[in-house]
């Protein structure tokens, strides 16, 4: 770990208030600075890695709202990360972690076939069974919080019914590369479906390569450094292959560690040259307003947007959601009050820390109600999961979407 990070620390405060955690407990130890503190002190060897150490560590969200409120550029989310990557190089995985991050994830047809007997739970009535008696309070809790937080699965991936190449309508402007979520293909497949035909109507001829692999993720979040290195490598060479403009994605977390592939493979030009390209599809749509604006229909909805912490905090996207839902005609903008908090979602953290994460959540909760919206927009699957579930539960009149199924709706009319 890069010494340097850790004592450019001002230990200012600068981050307290921004920090989810911190909010809740208002303990030094759940604060950036704090746990910057910390994993200084487990560096210069007056601190050993106990559980009550990585207890405090495995508080953070790694939200990164620290990192845009600090003046001197620390991340305390991604100091965390690292020496939590550090640790299990020293460690190695469990079997359950090899079994899912190495033996799954990179295999989009294994992937798939695991999601199968979910869709037959659904399909058959059991689910509403299960719910409707209580049983799953026979099971551990954490069992229980994952199945509360499944949606209705669609019928079949996106990544089987998309096309390969989908043409431009219109004038062609460009062919950009478009990388398919591992949570988006198998439960928002929706919501990708709108993101290739926004982008066709708008002259992009778009490629989804069909053996792009998972975009590693889900092995930062387990510290599994050489799990996400192998599948960086895999999709800078797979999408090198193709002449592209852009690569663009409709998930914020997998906008964010792409964007990091050039970091991640440091002296790996096609990697940089890859991050370069990688575009979250509001920027794109942005760039073809003028277009994209005499498409659109009115639509006479109520509507707010949630800054997802990947879009907002890692790569720094605020304007450009605001500046498409602002040309929807008809449609009643509502800003959120601290749009760009964490919502507690964070990717497992809401399942490995569920306490934590519903005190973060309620405070999300609070604050769309008050803005009276019938739709809350975001544009992360991990929020969408969050935030679909307690609103169905708390306020079950306001409906959770995408931005891109938003857009599609107005310009199908």
């Amino acid at each position: 770990m890069d010494y340097e990070k850790l004592i450019n620390c001002m230990r200012c405060g600068m981050c307290l208030p921004h920090c989810p955690t911190y909010k809740e407990t208002f303990l030094e130890t759940a604060s950036p600075r704090g746990r910057v503190a910390l994993v200084r002190k487990f560096q210069e060897g007056e601190l050993e890695a106990s559980e009550r150490f990585l207890d405090y560590l495995s508080l953070c969200l790694d939200c990164q709202a620290c990192a845009s409120a600090c003046p001197c550029g620390v991340n305390a989310g991604e100091l965390v990360a690292e020496f939590k990557c550090e640790k299990k190089d020293r460690d190695g995985l469990t079997f359950m972690e090899e079994l899912v991050l190495h033996r799954l994830l990179p295999h989009p047809d294994r992937l798939e076939t695991a999601v199968s007997p979910l869709k037959l739970y659904q399909r058959s009535g059991l689910q509403r069974v299960v719910r409707k008696l209580g049983l799953l309070k026979m099971f551990p809790p954490r069992l229980s919080r994952m199945e509360g937080l499944l949606p209705e699965l669609p019928a079949s991936p996106l990544r089987r019914t998309l096309q390969e190449v989908t043409p431009a309508q219109g004038e062609e402007r460009g062919t950009v590369g478009f990388f398919l979520g591992c949570v988006m293909s198998l439960v928002f497949s929706e919501a990708s479906f709108a993101t290739v035909q926004l982008l066709s109507a708008l002259g992009y001829r778009v490629i989804t390569p069909k053996a792009q692999k998972c975009c590693g993720a889900p092995n930062m979040l387990a510290s599994d450094r050489a799990g996400m290195e192998e599948m960086a490598r895999f999709n800078v060479e797979l999408f090198s292959s193709y002449d592209l403009d852009f690569i663009v994605t409709d998930c914020g977390g997998c906008g964010a560690e792409l964007k990091k592939y050039g970091h991640h493979l440091e002296g790996d030009g096609h990697a940089a040259i890859f991050s370069a390209k990688v575009r979250d599809i509001s920027q794109v749509l942005v760039e073809g307003a003028a277009l994209l604006g005499e498409k659109l229909h009115p639509l006479p909805y109520r509507v707010t947007y949630h800054d997802p912490c990947h879009i907002a905090h890692c790569q720094g996207i605020r304007n450009e959601p605001r500046q498409l839902l602002r040309m929807v005609p008809g449609l009643d903008y509502r800003e959120l009050a601290d749009a760009d908090a964490c919502c507690g979602s964070a990717g497992t953290y809401n399942i490995e820390r569920p306490e934590m994460a519903d005190r973060v959540l309620r405070r999300k909760l609070d604050t769309i109600r008050n803005t009276g919206a019938e739709y809350l927009v975001t544009s992360n699957p991990g929020c969408l999961l969050q935030l679909k579930q307690a609103l169905a539960r708390t306020e079950p009149q306001v409906r959770v979407i995408h931005l891109t199924e938003l857009l599609q709706t107005s310009m199908t009319g």
